[in-house]
């Protein structure tokens, strides 16, 4: 039962102030201190709770923080200072859960800010932006729209919410409207990369159909020659280009830049980067080694790029001291572990064997079929069905391993499609079952993280067509990643004995490095199998040739704790 409120009295209510003024100045443990007292002396009081469940806030103290929120609203049902301070409390939560990539964890924390208020436009955005990570398409649609129209009405800036929406209407499907979104986004913000790289992304991937004369990066370029001393976008143009695998037009962007900023050591790593893909190793070389010498030695990224060069160098022991100190800097970097146990191949140390167990670290599960459905063939029809319709773009992202395909834009998983959710869950349970059989270990970086369940991070599907394949490649935004075999041709199914057309093939490193090293272990897929591995394992597929085309639904994954 709780009791009447009463508020705080006249002395009580200036330590109020004073502690609202220090959790504004950061002085977060004074301001802790004052709110505990007050609870204490005033319990009954709703702005002694609402100023503690803040201070909570503040610290990261989510739980604590809602219980303090909550018993002020028992004390004052719908009190407005109380629900808006709330609310700003859990759209700041939320926020950061999105930047985090914890979306499943995001969502309800931002639909509760926005319950509580619903004018918190920065809280429709970030709960837009959500769901659409989360797959639900539709709904994300609606939510980005209602924040567009709150900012239109307060004159503020609509950008990243319109940018988000043309993301949006590609993911539905609908690249027409996305391609006419982006072209206005540009033509309004012609001085914003993130605009130029969502036009030439769509342009790349649906421009056969609806721009088919047109080069994807052709405004973008226009807009970086127009704005020389625009940096960001001259370095977003010209990593646009390296993605594209047009290196020779990179290093003309960079070249000017470098010489108005020679002692930029960003412009020297995208330029090696360029001279890398040139096989101009020995220019590259240098700017690899001059740029190491500043904060960019911290980068992970960096670090990574440095290895790959490192490799392609023949100089292994280099790799293996970027890729260590990748991942000695984020424990979690997986293409840090991918660099580190190729390198430890290269170079005879066993640790690759511990690293990289590619009997006891792969799966290949049969997937049982959904409810519903008498048999895993009839199920993977319906799934076929969906997933063909959803198959727009004419060919292969920009930045991804496909080669001879296409990609479904977006989110797979969370869709408000039967057939989609009965195939998630079907898999969930697969995987589920998969991660009980693996081996226990405190020091291993896949093992030690592992969990009974997970979360995507990441799911769509792929289509590859005759002589189509995956590159070898990694997925650094997972734990664990997968293919699972909806639809194939007869010639990978049973091929013949040396073929190996259109099988998975794990641990042939990336093709670009240039390394003469065969896949560790290949498997051949089969319709309703799920294929599972840690992230950081090179992949691929063989290429195959036939008329009919390879179908699969593929997820990251991280442990959901």
């Amino acid at each position: 039962m709780v009791l009447p409120a009463r508020p705080l009295s006249s002395a009580q209510a200036v330590r109020f102030t004073q502690a609202v003024a220090l959790l504004q100045s950061g002085q977060h443990p004074q301001a802790l201190s004052i709110a505990e007292t007050l609870v204490r002396e005033a319990p009954q009081a709703a702005d002694a709770w609402q100023l503690l469940g803040m201070c909570l806030a503040d610290g990261g103290h989510a739980t604590q923080s809602d219980a303090a929120f909550e018993h002020a609203l028992d004390l004052l049902p719908g009190n407005a200072s109380v629900s808006s301070n709330y609310a700003m409390c859990l759209a700041r939560r939320g926020k950061l859960l999105r930047a985090r990539d914890q979306f499943e964890a995001a969502a309800p924390v931002l639909r509760k800010a926005l319950a509580l208020s619903d004018q918190l436009v920065s809280a429709w955005v970030d709960l837009g932006v959500v769901l659409r990570r989360l797959g639900r398409i539709d709904e994300a649609l609606t939510v980005l729209r209602r924040a567009e129209r709150m900012l239109e009405q307060r004159g503020a800036d609509v950008f990243e919410v319109r940018d988000a929406i043309n993301g949006v209407l590609a993911d539905a499907g609908r690249p027409a409207e996305a391609l006419a979104g982006a072209r206005a986004l540009v033509a309004s913000h012609p001085d914003r990369a993130p605009a130029h790289e969502t036009l030439s992304t769509l342009l790349w991937e649906h421009g056969a159909a609806h721009a088919p004369d047109e080069d994807p990066m052709r405004v973008f370029g226009a807009a970086a020659q127009a704005q020389s001393g625009n940096l960001p976008l001259q370095l977003s143009f010209a990593r646009m280009l390296l993605a594209a695998r047009r290196p020779d037009e990179a290093l003309a962007v960079l070249h000017p830049l470098r010489k108005r900023e020679p002692e930029n050591a960003l412009l020297a790593w995208f330029a090696a980067d360029a001279l890398d893909a040139l096989h101009e190793r020995g220019q590259a070389t240098r700017l690899y080694d001059a740029a190491s010498r500043g904060a960019l030695a911290e980068l992970p990224e960096f670090l990574n790029a440095r290895a790959r060069h490192a490799f392609r160098t023949q100089r292994f022991d280099l790799a293996a001291s970027c890729a260590e100190n990748a991942v000695k800097r984020d424990p979690g970097n997986q293409e840090g572990w991918c660099h580190l146990g190729t390198a430890w191949r290269l170079i005879g140390d066993a640790r690759e064997h511990w690293l990289c167990d590619y009997e006891a670290l792969v799966g290949d599960v049969e997937v049982a079929p959904p409810p519903g459905y008498a048999d895993m063939a009839s199920f993977l029809v319906s799934l076929g069905t969906t997933l063909e319709g959803m198959h727009t773009a004419s060919r292969e992202p920009v930045n991804q391993s496909v080669r001879g395909g296409s990609q479904t834009a977006g989110q797979l998983f969370g869709r408000d499609d039967p057939v989609i959710r009965a195939a998630e869950d079907a898999l969930r349970t697969a995987v589920e079952r998969w991660l009980m059989t693996l081996p226990a270990s405190a020091t291993h970086p896949f093992l030690a993280r592992k969990q009974y369940s997970v979360q995507f991070v990441g799911s769509w599907s792929v289509r590859l067509n005759a002589s189509g394949r995956h590159a070898n490649h990694l997925h650094p935004r997972g734990w664990a990643s997968s293919a699972f075999y909806v639809a194939l041709p007869n010639e990978i199914f049973a091929p013949p004995a040396p073929s190996h057309a259109g099988w998975l093939q794990l641990g042939q490193p990336l093709e670009d490095l240039e390394l003469d090293l065969l896949p560790r272990r290949i498997i051949q897929p089969r319709p309703g199998h799920l294929a599972l591995f840690p992230s950081y394992m090179w992949h691929g597929t063989v290429p195959f040739e036939s008329a009919e085309s390879r179908l699969t639904v593929a997820f990251d994954m991280q442990p959901k704790i």
